[in-house]
């Protein structure tokens, strides 16, 4: 009898892939194109295992995964989700996830998900039936006891066994079965309190694999399996019973080592240095050499959990990359930068812990309009969405400019504008009577947010899931030397034109190839950078770059927005030479995004 598979996905395309892969694994596909109907099906006849995506309009993967583990007929259902985000994977396992798919969907990945977790299901089917058994068994020979006490004895140890190797596959990683993130996480909760009851001498290694992106993508996934087995090996080999070793995910592993000092620590990270020195990779007739790059972490009083050992070996590899590429970095706390390192590290922690508990606010700054209202006609209101950061511990609102380095160096702003997507637009879903008075609300994406390959595929969901028309959003671009790729960033780009939303190219004439990106990427409105706006009637060079950008902004049909506008004399220079809307102090302050907020700026007659 074949296993039912149910494919919960709204996008057809991932329906057709994940059917016909899962099709060859002897498996029924249902298929289901919301959380609602997924739940249904799952009540009436529920399936071997779900493969679950995570954005979905309505119910979307993470509540569907909520409701099915409060409900004990399937609390234990196997479910992978299937997810384009990084972040995503952690929220998933947090709410019962067994396992990820991820996107853009590789057919290799899935089989071998996929089969990993049927296993995992015939193993706990066996091991039920077992314990079944057992208990019938117990039952009819309660009187017998002492006659069958071998017999009982062999299945107790059966179902031990059947036990032992359930929790195996759920503290290791199947590639390379070394212990997985979930385990090392427990071990290293455990050693953090060793250490702080006894100061028990404990070194944090990560090692990242410098070349695994090269192989992977020119040789295939199965090679790039192959090649973490080997690499887990090597390592392996250089490590004591004493030795606590993991893959973290992708191509980094890790050793939590109880080695009675640090020298000794440095000792092993050379040695595994030196392995890798020696070996290559060998596939399809082609050599490989790879190198590694290993941070050391010291355990220390101030270390409180694994996430932040991960953000602390992130810095130090960070600063050795950027002071030449050292192969073997130490986070030392007694060197001169330890209060920058300290500092920077803490503010990543509370942007984490901020993203965790919806520590964020938003507030608004109004765009006003520069033409002639001669009647004083109240028009629907154009803003800006800002970002900012509650401090519970002292009461008050932070600026991005306090935390934003720390958000961009350590790769949050995705995680940060996403909360942005998402917020706003719940924000206008709880209080559909204000979208008459809204003309559009714009929202920031970093240069590493437009990166992402599944961002049309994000915002297209959460416009779903809030039932908003996409035109009430406007996406600021802020020109960058990372866009590295200007054709990828500019298909992103149009894409999201292409639900509806606008595009703005945000502080235009600073950056890095300004009037390239009028020509290269799609847009709607251009936004000059303050930096021009605010002596502008003092500077002749500033006046004449906005009056060269207004020119050709006229000459491709655009509107223009000019920033940083704090006085009336500003305005109305702007307003002389065709600029369309002033942003800025003079107009407005900044102020929490609220239904009274909206309602009194709507009401504001529009003077310059």
């Amino acid at each position: 009898m074949s296993l039912k598979v149910l494919v919960v996905d709204d996008t057809p395309d991932n329906i057709d892939i994940l059917r016909r892969v899962v099709s060859t694994l002897d498996c029924t596909v249902l298929v289901a194109t919301s959380g609602e109907r997924a739940l249904s099906l799952i009540n009436k006849n529920p399936p071997d295992l779900v493969l679950l995506d995570v954005m979905m309009p309505g119910i979307d993967g993470f509540e569907v995964c909520t409701q099915l583990r409060q409900n004990p007929k399937t609390a234990d259902l196997p479910i992978i989700f299937v997810t384009g985000r990084q972040d995503d994977i952690s929220l998933g396992f947090s709410v019962g996830g067994n396992d990820y798919i991820t996107k853009p969907i590789n057919t290799d990945e899935v089989v071998a998900r996929v089969k990993h977790q049927l296993e995992r299901l015939s193993l706990l089917r066996e091991m039920q039936a077992l314990n079944n058994e057992l208990e019938q068994k117990v039952r009819d020979r309660t009187a017998k006891l002492a006659v069958a006490n071998q017999q009982l004895r062999e299945e107790i140890n059966e179902r031990r066994y059947m036990q032992d190797r359930l929790r195996y596959l759920a503290e290791h990683d199947f590639v390379t079965r070394l212990y997985n993130r979930n385990a090392l996480d427990a071990h290293i909760a455990d050693t953090i309190e060793a250490f702080q009851l006894r100061s028990q001498p404990a070194n944090f290694l990560q090692i990242d694999l410098d070349r695994f992106r090269l192989i992977n993508e020119s040789c295939g996934c199965i090679a790039g399996d192959e090649l973490l087995k080997e690499c887990g090996e090597l390592i392996a080999n250089c490590l004591t019973k004493d030795d606590f070793f993991a893959r973290i995910g992708g191509d980094r592993f890790a050793i939590v080592s109880n080695r009675q000092s640090n020298q000794a620590a440095q000792s092993l990270a050379h040695l595994i240095y030196q392995q890798f020195s020696e070996f290559s990779f060998e596939w399809d007739e082609r050599s490989f050499n790879v190198g590694v790059s290993i941070a050391i972490v010291p355990f220390n009083l101030d270390i409180y959990s694994f996430d932040q050992l991960l953000i602390m070996a992130d810095e130090v590899m960070y600063l050795a990359k950027k002071e030449g590429g050292k192969a073997i970095s130490t986070y030392n706390e007694n060197t001169p930068l330890a209060v920058v390192n300290r500092t920077r590290i803490n503010w990543a922690l509370r942007l984490v812990d901020a993203l965790k508990f919806d520590h964020f606010r938003i507030f608004v700054q109004k765009i006003n309009s520069l033409k002639d209202n001669p009647l004083g006609l109240h028009e629907p209101i154009k803003m800006e969405a800002l970002v900012r950061l509650y401090d519970a511990s002292n009461d008050q609102i932070l600026t991005p400019d306090q935390f934003m380095p720390s958000a961009e160096r350590f790769h949050l702003t995705p995680s940060i504008d996403r909360w942005m997507i998402e917020h706003v637009c719940l924000f206008l879903h709880d209080h559909p009577s204000l979208h008459q008075q809204i003309s559009s609300i714009s929202i920031n994406l970093s240069a590493l947010t437009l990166g992402e390959p599944d961002l049309c595929e994000y915002i297209a969901s959460v416009l779903k899931k809030y039932q908003l028309p996409a035109k009430l959003l406007v996406f600021e671009i802020t020109e960058t030397e990372r866009f590295v790729n200007i054709e990828s960033a500019a298909n992103m780009l149009l894409d999201i034109s292409h639900l509806g939303c606008q595009i703005s190219i945000d502080d235009f004439g600073s950056g890095y190839a300004s009037f390239n990106y009028l020509r290269e990427l799609p847009f709607d409105q251009i936004k000059i950078d303050g930096v021009f706006i605010r002596d502008m009637e003092h500077i002749e060079a500033n006046y004449e770059m906005v009056r060269s950008i207004v020119d050709i902004a006229a000459k491709l049909n655009k509107p223009v927005v000019a920033e940083f506008v704090e006085r009336e004399s500003i305005a109305t220079l702007l307003k002389s030479i065709g600029v369309h809307w002033g942003q800025g102090y003079h107009f407005h302050r900044p102020e929490l995004l609220t239904p009274a907020c909206i309602e009194r700026l709507s009401q504001i007659k529009e003077v310059v």
